[in-house]
């Protein structure tokens, strides 16, 4: 007969995740800690599990031909926005989506997304450079109007669609995500100091002396973006 929950042991557990896989083990332990530990008040039953680390696997980034090959498979000036707001500013999916007039001062090329509430996500500014200046002017002339307040107005699945053509097109299977790293890669390359990257991506800072002895001034921001000169 099944155990009930107030019964379950260590060793139940162990033979529960000792077949899953490294990402696995780690999302349903973490459920399991957050069930028996904080639900439950069973913390002896988890604690003795530790997480496992997965092994590092160097991630492949696209280069500039690459992304040039991709961006010629674009036909509307709607698509070729977005895929220089990801590639030249760092912001997630969601935050480029949501993105509204307010959210852009087209006079500093700067954004200032919508807040995030977590642990590790934080609306911060990033900036655009002057080749997607260009195509987001196009594209806002030629934006058709619509009720939402949104910068670009789509369904999910049209922006699925939307990738996934051009990657039929071009055999290159770039997304936001991968633009994201791209960009990443390219401020590391051009001298960025990683807290920095982290503010223009939206993400906490780490150590003490980023946290709390960095100037992230939008002033300080657009000057370290611009020194860059990044393009694509």
């Amino acid at each position: 007969m099944p155990k009930s929950v107030n019964e379950v042991s260590r060793e139940d557990i162990r033979e529960y995740l000792k077949d899953k896989t490294p990402s696995d083990y780690t999302r349903k332990l973490k459920t399991l800690k957050l069930f028996f530990r904080d639900f439950l008040g069973m913390p002896q039953v988890v604690e003795s599990f530790r997480f496992k680390s997965d092994p590092f696997k160097p991630k492949r980034i696209f280069s500039k031909e690459d992304l040039r090959r991709f961006y010629e498979c674009l036909d509307l000036p709607r698509e070729k926005a977005l895929f220089l707001l990801y590639a030249t500013s760092g912001l997630r999916r969601e935050e480029i989506l949501r993105l509204t007039r307010e959210n852009i001062d087209l006079s500093n090329l700067m954004i200032t997304p919508n807040g995030h509430e977590g642990e590790t996500k934080k609306a911060w500014l990033s900036f655009y450079n002057e080749e997607t200046e260009n195509v987001l002017d196009e594209y806002l002339e030629t934006k058709k109007a619509s009720h939402s307040q949104r910068l670009f107005p789509m369904s999910t699945i049209d922006d699925r669609r939307l990738w996934k053509n051009a990657k039929e097109k071009s055999g290159l299977d770039i997304t936001p995500q991968r633009l994201r790293e791209w960009f990443c890669n390219e401020m590391a390359l051009l001298g960025v100091s990683d807290r920095y990257i982290d503010a223009f991506c939206g993400r906490i800072p780490k150590s003490v002396l980023a946290r709390h002895y960095t100037d992230y001034s939008p002033e300080k921001l657009k000057q370290i973006y611009e020194k860059t000169n990044s393009k694509c």
